[in-house]
């Protein structure tokens, strides 16, 4: 060889490339599985025919591509299972009318945190001629079921994902690549036994039996997903809960050590919120405080319902002031209504306030408050 000519150095197998891509993007978990049907798809049908994701009529779209993702990636070979933690330990409770927060909206949303990484990394893949599709909980994929078929933790009876002996604080995503890489092995043993701490910790009884949770009675769906508001039978289950629920997880013995994790987008920023500022707040100035975060998605008026329902069960009666300057008087019947409940509980409704709405009508006429 001569001194000027350059030694060739062979290219990375896909394997090592794809792994190495992963976890220099920031995937804390990677594992690999091949492409087919997706595994448990009849339990998500029959899950989705008996009602029990409520309004979340997105749940109901494209179920062709959820059960064969080969659909969106005609070449799919494998898939790639990856997780991002999240921080599990919250900062000290500040007392008073505070609402809780569920731990995976502490701090940046997830879908453009673990989103970001995940479009680097497809576009890294192309370059080395490797073609993707796959996304971060928007998009029609089954993420847990291919975690699972993937070894990337298992589903407990809660429905959540846990790393046996680890954590379930943890972002998935899912990602169809066209080449064929070496399978891990799914973990087959039952890391649930006969634990039943979470369906029995659930503080409103949302689950039918293991693995069977009914959205419609979730804390995390009244408080972020549904439009209206909950049965007032739920109500006083939501306890300071004013965003999400972590109560399942809480409870997991799989939880009572979880690893730190070192993301600074997603430190505890919005652990704890002041319920009487966010009613006091104009609905614009509190959706762009919360910019970027999991936070707006119930709009100002879901955000608001929230903060009126856990001051009602608080029993704190210096929240009365707030509930009937700002709560009774906010143009969203849902607010309104909200308001009239919590008010009910702490003897605070003046007994002048009239409604026309039918939302706010039903709550004044109620009995069970």
């Amino acid at each position: 060889m001569n001194d000027w000519e350059t030694p060739l150095v062979a290219p990375p197998q896909p394997q090592a490339l794809v792994l190495e891509l992963c976890h220099d993007l920031g995937f804390h978990h990677v594992r690999v599985g091949r492409v087919g049907r997706t595994p448990h798809h009849d339990r998500y049908k029959d899950w989705i025919e008996a009602g029990h994701h409520g309004a979340m009529s997105y749940l109901e779209r494209n179920m062709d591509i959820r059960e064969h993702p080969a659909i969106r990636l005609e070449k799919a070979a494998s898939v790639l299972a990856l997780g991002v933690g999240y921080p599990s330990t919250p900062p000290p409770d500040p007392g008073g009318r505070t609402g809780r927060v569920a731990r995976y909206a502490w701090g940046r949303d997830y879908h453009n945190l673990v989103g970001k990484r995940l479009k680097k990394l497809k576009k890294r893949l192309r370059d080395a001629g490797i073609g993707s599709w796959g996304g971060v909980d928007t998009a029609p994929i089954l993420e847990r079921a291919w975690a699972g078929a993937t070894g990337l933790g298992v589903t407990g009876k809660s429905c959540v994902q846990f790393l046996p002996g680890s954590s379930s604080y943890l972002f998935l995503a899912v990602l169809f690549v066209d080449v064929e890489l070496e399978p891990d092995v799914p973990i087959v043993r039952d890391h649930c036994g006969s634990c039943t701490r979470c369906l029995v910790g659930c503080p409103t009884q949302a689950y039918h039996g293991p693995w069977q949770l009914d959205a419609r009675k979730c804390v995390s769906y009244w408080t972020i997903e549904a439009p209206g508001l909950p049965p007032r039978t739920l109500r006083p289950g939501f306890g300071r809960w004013f965003f999400g629920c972590d109560v399942c997880q809480e409870v997991c013995p799989h939880n009572h050590d979880p690893p730190g994790v070192d993301e600074p987008d997603l430190q505890p920023r919005n652990a704890w919120v002041d319920l009487d500022e966010i009613l006091a707040t104009p609905d614009p100035v509190l959706m762009d405080r919360y910019i970027g975060t999991p936070l707006r998605r119930p709009k100002a008026h879901g955000l608001k319902r929230n903060a009126a329902i856990v001051l009602g069960n608080l029993g704190d009666e210096g929240a009365v002031p707030a509930l009937v300057t700002h709560g009774l008087t906010h143009p969203n019947p849902i607010v309104r209504g909200a308001s009239v409940w919590a008010l009910r509980r702490l003897e605070g409704l003046p007994s002048c306030y009239t409604d026309t709405d039918p939302t706010v009508l039903e709550e004044l006429r109620a009995e069970d408050s």
